[in-house]
């Protein structure tokens, strides 16, 4: 059994060491709303949040989380950042298909975090490993600067 923090509650899950906590979040703790897209850590639709920093679950052994605390779009609203970028997403109709978009909040929500008023080459350096097929790119970014001021 392995123990892992994850939106804010201590869970134990039967897990091989080498299981991508991708699978963990979703098969075993039925936290559907992060996403597979690649599996090879190039999409960013698996992104969570690893002691408040922006990684790409499906690359990441479970036995790697260790006691740092796991945070899944489930939970994202209990953040301020987190919120304010839920609320500017809607406010600016960023989504259209949707899949991506758990991921693509994960990543803003983390930026804005540690970085309070990013410039546009830090909002590109810090989305840059989140497609979007839908190419909704500048709603994306339009929408992290407003969740900035909010």
């Amino acid at each position: 059994m392995t123990s892992i923090t994850i939106n804010g509650e201590i869970r134990e899950v039967d897990a091989p060491d080498e299981m991508p906590l991708l699978w963990v979040i979703r098969d075993l703790l039925g936290l559907t709303g992060t996403k597979y897209g690649c599996g090879i850590a190039q999409c960013g639709a698996c992104t969570v949040h690893l002691d408040g920093r922006a990684v790409r679950s499906c690359v990441m052994p479970v036995s790697a989380v260790g006691s740092r605390k796991v945070t899944t779009i489930e939970a994202l609203k209990n953040s301020d950042a987190g919120s304010r970028v839920q609320k500017a997403w809607l406010e600016e109709e960023v989504a259209q298909c949707g899949y991506c978009q758990s991921g693509q909040l994960m990543s803003a929500a983390a930026l804005i975090a540690h970085v309070p008023n990013p410039t546009d080459a830090e909002i590109d350096a810090a989305m840059s490993g989140n497609i979007c097929r839908c190419a909704t790119y500048e709603r994306i970014r339009r929408a992290i600067k407003e969740a900035v001021i909010l």
